[in-house]
C-alpha cells in the first residue's frame, strides 16, 4: 500500500476557510430571489463582489442558482486527487521526462521552466508536483524508471515534516531511572534487589514502584 502511494498520505478533504459556506450560499439565493444586486449581496456577506459573481455564474446564473446544488458542486470540485498536471499537459510531461533522463533535479526543472517560458503559464510546475507524480504511480504520467535518475535514490517520498523526532513514542510515563535506586539495594539483603539472571536487569526497590510488593 505504501509503495502504491509513494509513501504519501492522501490529505483529508476539508473546506477552505476562504470558501463560501452553506449559510452564505443561502443568503446569496435569497438575495437573488428578492432582486438584490450582486454587490449588495457581497457587502452583506463581507466578501468581494467578484466572489459572488463567480459563484452565481458557475452555478446556473441568477435564474437557476440554488444554494444546496451550488454547495454540492463546490464540494465535488474540491475533491482530491484530481488528474495531475503532467497527465493533462503532454508537452510539459515530455519536457520534464527529458530533463529527468538528463539527471536534472525536479528543483532545477521547475526553475528552468520559469525562465524558459516566462509568458506561458501552462509550462509552470512545482518541484513537489514532479516528485509526487514520480512516486505515486497511480497518476500514470511519468514512468517509474525515471526514479533512478533522482539523486536521493529512494523509492518513497518522505515529507519534510514527516518525522517522529521529539515524540514520546515507546517511552514509559513517569518512569524512574535505575540510577535513582536507594542505597540499600547495593547490599542485596532483600530478594527483590537481586539481578534478573540472564536478562541482566536489576529490579528496583519497592519504593520506586508504588503499590508493588
Amino acid at each position: 500500500m505504501l509503495e502504491a502511494t509513494g509513501g504519501i498520505s492522501p490529505p483529508q478533504q476539508r473546506r477552505r476557510r476562504c470558501a463560501l459556506t452553506p449559510p452564505q450560499r443561502e443568503e446569496i439565493s435569497r438575495g437573488l430571489a428578492t432582486g438584490e444586486s450582486l454587490r449588495a449581496i457581497a457587502t452583506r456577506l463581507g466578501c468581494c463582489a467578484s466572489t459572488v459573481c463567480r459563484e452565481v455564474n458557475r452555478n446556473g446564473g441568477r435564474r437557476n442558482y440554488r444554494a444546496t446544488k451550488a454547495d454540492e458542486r463546490a464540494w465535488e470540485r474540491a475533491r482530491r486527487p484530481k488528474r495531475c498536471l503532467l497527465a493533462t499537459n503532454h508537452f510539459l510531461r515530455d519536457v520534464v521526462a527529458r530533463k529527468l533522463r538528463e539527471d536534472w533535479s525536479p528543483e532545477q526543472i521547475s526553475g528552468w521552466l520559469k525562465r524558459q517560458y516566462p509568458e506561458d503559464e501552462t509550462m509552470r510546475i512545482s518541484h513537489e508536483t514532479i516528485y509526487r507524480t514520480l512516486f505515486v504511480q497511480a497518476r500514470g504520467a511519468l514512468k517509474r524508471e525515471l526514479l533512478a535518475h533522482l539523486r536521493s535514490r529512494r523509492m518513497m517520498r518522505k515529507g519534510r515534516h514527516a518525522s517522529t523526532a521529539g515524540q514520546p513514542r515507546g517511552q514509559i510515563k513517569e518512569a524512574v531511572s535505575i540510577r535513582e535506586r536507594p542505597p540499600e539495594v547495593e547490599d542485596r539483603a532483600v530478594p527483590g534487589h537481586w539481578e534478573g539472571g540472564s536478562a541482566g536487569r536489576v529490579a528496583q526497590h519497592p519504593r520506586c514502584h508504588p503499590g508493588r510488593t
